[in-house]
């Protein structure tokens, strides 16, 4: 289902990454099907893209939703041509059937109140909408002490929060604080599991590989999950992606 969200004057860009001219405004699309083969047909939501980090690596600098149809699509919901409120937003979630896998941020992150800072009550709000469902989704968000407690109490209400890593070492300090589980980025091609720096196990996403996808695989749903989930770089701008794992890695 397609909302319409309210009525913002959006910067005149045709990147992806720019932000509504207010702030404090975010555009949230639900689609209740998705044709990404990658998801499956699951319901997946976008959110505008001024809910990124200002310190995401990968911002303007390989990620995959700033290229192809999906950065079309996410650039509309960006410029409010597209998207609903919030509180449409979750009443939306409500209308899941039971025990249903749906991914939320396709494109874009969680709603901050700062930047930089996750927006607790926001996020325990989605995740009790959530409640009954298996949804799931990743943040760039940097885990302070302060995100850390938000994206605690959202997987233990049984909303998935994966943190997402940019090289092996990050992956091995965020899978220390042990709040959430984690992602990492891997060099184009890979298509074996690796391991970190501190051994541990990194399973390649097996819809990168082509032989599934989310809505059979359901790995990044598993919050209590030990495994770290590896998405090899992917998209126009791989090369940018791969270069910023290989920048850290060789630091």
């Amino acid at each position: 289902m397609h909302l319409r969200g309210r009525s913002v004057r959006p910067i005149a860009s045709s990147d992806p990454v720019t932000t509504l001219t207010q702030p404090s405004s975010f555009s949230y699309h639900f689609t209740r099907f998705s044709r990404n083969r990658k998801t499956g047909p699951i319901p997946v939501t976008t959110t505008s893209a001024n809910s990124c980090p200002p310190n995401c690596g990968l911002r303007r600098n390989g990620c995959y939703a700033e290229s192809g149809p999906l950065a079309i699509h996410w650039r509309a919901v960006s410029q409010g041509v597209r998207g609903a409120t919030f509180e449409e937003l979750l009443q939306e979630i409500g209308t899941l059937r039971r025990h249903v896998l749906w991914r939320h941020n396709q494109a874009g992150d969680l709603t901050p109140s700062a930047p930089g800072v996750i927006d607790a009550e926001l996020l325990i709000q989605l995740a009790s909408a959530n409640r009954g469902r298996r949804g799931f989704t990743y943040t760039h968000y940097p885990p302070t002490s302060e995100n850390r407690v938000a994206i605690q109490q959202a997987n233990d209400l049984g909303f998935t929060v994966n943190l997402s890593a940019q090289t092996l070492a990050q992956a091995d300090a965020y899978a220390d604080i042990g709040v959430a589980p984690v992602v990492v980025i891997l060099p184009t091609g890979t298509n074996r599991p690796v391991r970190t720096p501190a051994g541990r196990h990194v399973v390649v996403c097996p819809a990168s590989l082509g032989s599934t996808d989310c809505s059979s695989c359901e790995i990044c749903q598993q919050r209590d999950r030990v495994a770290i989930v590896g998405f090899p770089a992917h998209g126009v701008r791989a090369k940018q992606a791969q270069a910023v794992f290989l920048a850290e890695t060789s630091r």
